[in-house]
């Protein structure tokens, strides 16, 4: 069989764009993530209103993004895993944001969904690439033909990690290992290196 892995972006590769943001502008908010709100939808509305409250637009952000740089390891563990297997991203961030971050990453692959901004730079609204964006995305790699073997930190990582013939939570935070307690849990690019390997 052919394997593919699916990796998250945030939290995984890179920090939380959104509590960088947080920090940048003040705003503590914005630090709600897919960790505390399993809702997707509801938490991008969450944001986007906030957004407006504040005069904030996409500019805004793209220059806290400029200023953010990969985990520790994460391009070389990223190179390594490239060599050896195929590898995706796939993350409910948005090309807007991934862009400068794919770029320090060394032009990975990545599946993300889009924002919708006005000519002034105001965030209107998101667009969904599709429903459950993970578990679908992971269902369709194995419709053509693909094992796959996913990780990633939050609640919406849950259904492409469980969908997969491997699946590993990695950096989660402890209510997320708490609550799935049968998920091998890794902290270290080593660690999940290793774990990959194991599956392939």
């Amino acid at each position: 069989m052919m394997n593919i892995v699916c990796l998250d972006l945030e939290g995984v590769l890179v920090p939380e764009i959104w509590i960088a943001f947080a920090e940048a502008t003040n705003i503590p908010e914005l630090k709600r993530t897919t960790r505390d709100e399993p809702d997707y939808d509801k938490l991008m509305k969450y944001r986007i209103n906030i957004l407006k409250e504040h005069g904030l637009g996409l500019k805004e952000i793209q220059d806290t993004i400029a200023t953010i740089d990969p985990m520790p390891g994460a391009k070389e563990f990223l190179d390594e895993l490239r060599s050896i297997t195929q590898t995706i991203i796939i993350s409910d961030t948005f090309t807007q944001f991934a862009s400068p971050l794919m770029k320090k990453l060394g032009w990975p692959t990545i599946f993300c969904n889009t924002l919708e901004v006005a000519d002034n730079g105001e965030i209107t609204g998101f667009k969904m690439r599709c429903e459950q964006s993970k578990l679908t995305t992971v269902k369709a790699l194995q419709s053509i033909g693909f094992e796959t073997i996913a990780s990633g930190d939050s609640h919406n990582d849950l259904g492409m990690i469980r969908a997969s013939k491997a699946g590993f939570l990695f950096k989660s935070p402890d209510s997320i290992k708490a609550e799935n307690p049968d998920l091998p849990a890794f902290e270290t690019y080593e660690e999940l290196m290793a774990a990959i390997k194991a599956a392939l």
